[in-house]
């Protein structure tokens, strides 16, 4: 009689083992076929960035679009679709969906600074250029002339922050490093937002970090990681532009599953940063909402009217009447649409007011939750990083408001606006609000823990609460 073979429970393969196993093989394989395909990728990237230069340009150029005007039949309206409609939301959730493969695979201004650096000077990188708080800067000065010169509804606008950023990309690949990304390393806009939400994403590049030590050097020439990623350390991907280049690099690194909130409980508080904080609390959550809501505030008006009332009973009238070309302040007269000096002055005065009173309330607020664990930088830190899903949401939102605004003008009407919004904001509070519990329970139980995460659902109501007023309210 033959013998009989016991098997031990983890050599017993489910249905889900073997489906899980053949996820992770395909993620494998398409990394490889990125690594193989670079050629192809980049003339994807040669595809976009055409593309993007007629859309960014020629509008400009273009007379400005009557009532007549569709998506379908003007340029300009087509333009301003896709870029603010299309392009600007939807990236925005690509990061959570697949990381920064948008950065490695179609950013046209990526792929632009990296050709250029192919005849760059090869100058070292200054120290200033690598100063961390570049990413919120950038993000709040583009967001802020943004709004002064109405670049969601005009092209020359278009021309000046899109195209100027793309100037400015290829001259810094002009400057800096040799066939590397400076530029988006450390001075694109959308660097900061794109890292924090690359944190969520499911899948990832991944180094096997003892595999890489116990494996020998490969000979030949090495991967090019342009954006300068120190491959070999990666831990998170908030950096990564999933390009694929590393892939299998020493039978280490591989594309591959990972859990949503794994980076922010795990690897975030081994990073805890300052510059990152402030993007989340003060930019994401504070600047955006002003930028957002200014335009639509009942109590933007009511002050534009007290001030108003208050000059003309001085007969002071100049800030009313004066106004500046249209790359100052929106200036459009034969559109009904221009700003004055004192529209000028109560659009940043709302916008930084918003920022700071949202921003310091909500650190306020991370600062308890802080407390309730005992009190230190790192821990705070790391406890703002459970926000992410709540900011990400909000900016979001922001944008894709301006996707049904273009829409409903061509008379296209999304049904459930208002349930799809409510249920995004609640899904993704409840999402940093778990995140918030499980930040906590690596230093905490009981009363703590629960004090902690209720810190940061407050912090959740309060952030949700500026989308309400805008949505529902107002």
């Amino acid at each position: 009689m033959a013998a009989s073979t016991s098997l031990k429970p983890q050599d017993v393969r489910t249905p889900r083992d073997a489906r899980d196993a053949w996820i992770d093989a395909k993620l494998a394989d398409l990394g490889q076929w990125m690594q193989r395909h670079g050629g192809t990728i980049r003339t994807i990237q040669w595809g976009v960035i055409a593309v993007y230069l007629v859309l960014v340009a020629v509008p400009a150029f273009l007379p400005l679009p009557d009532r007549s005007a569709h998506l379908w039949n003007n340029l300009t309206v087509f333009a301003q679709f896709a870029f603010w409609g299309i392009w600007w939301p939807f990236v925005l959730v690509s990061m959570v969906v697949v990381g920064r493969a948008w950065c490695g695979i179609l950013c046209p201004e990526g792929a632009l600074t990296e050709f250029a650096s192919r005849w760059s000077l090869g100058r070292a990188v200054p120290r200033w250029i690598t100063w961390g708080g570049w990413p919120f800067i950038a993000f709040a000065g583009t967001t802020v002339y943004g709004q002064m010169v109405s670049v969601y509804g005009y092209p020359k606008p278009v021309l000046a922050v899109l195209g100027g950023s793309t100037v400015a990309a290829i001259v810094v690949g002009l400057l800096y490093g040799r066939n590397k990304r400076v530029w988006c390393r450390y001075l694109c806009p959308v660097n900061g937002v794109f890292a924090v939400l690359a944190k969520l994403a499911p899948v990832s590049f991944q180094v096997d970090h003892a595999g890489w030590a116990a494996s020998p050097k490969p000979r030949g020439d090495t991967f090019n990681c342009a954006p300068l990623v120190p491959v070999k350390t990666m831990t998170g991907a908030g950096a990564c532009h999933m390009c694929g280049r590393c892939s299998g690099y020493r039978g280490a690194v591989r594309l591959a599953r990972r859990s949503p909130t794994h980076e922010i409980v795990h690897v975030a508080g081994t990073e805890p940063s300052l510059d990152q904080t402030v993007l989340i609390l003060f930019g994401m959550m504070g600047l955006a909402v002003g930028a957002f809501q200014w335009s639509s505030s009942p109590w933007f008006i009511d002050v534009k009217q007290a001030l108003a009332t208050w000059l003309i009973e001085r007969g002071t009238t100049w800030p009313l009447e004066t106004t500046l070309p249209w790359y100052i302040l929106t200036n459009y007269p034969e559109h009904n649409d221009v700003l004055s000096l004192l529209d000028g002055g109560l659009l940043l005065g709302y916008i930084a007011a918003a920022a700071i009173v949202l921003g310091v309330s909500l650190s306020g607020l991370v600062a308890l939750a802080t407390l309730s664990l005992g009190w230190s930088r790192a821990r705070f830190h790391h406890l703002t990083q459970a926000l992410i899903p709540v900011a990400g949401c909000g900016v979001f939102l922001g944008l894709s408001a301006l996707t049904v605004t273009f829409l409903r003008g061509d008379g296209i009407l999304i049904p459930y606006v208002s349930e799809m919004r409510a249920a995004l904001l609640l899904g993704t509070s409840l999402w940093s609000v778990w995140l918030a519990w499980s930040v906590a329970g690596l230093s905490a139980r009981g009363l703590r823990r629960i004090g902690a995460t209720l810190g940061i659902a407050a912090a959740c109501t309060l952030s949700v609460s500026g989308w309400v007023l805008l949505f529902w309210i107002w």
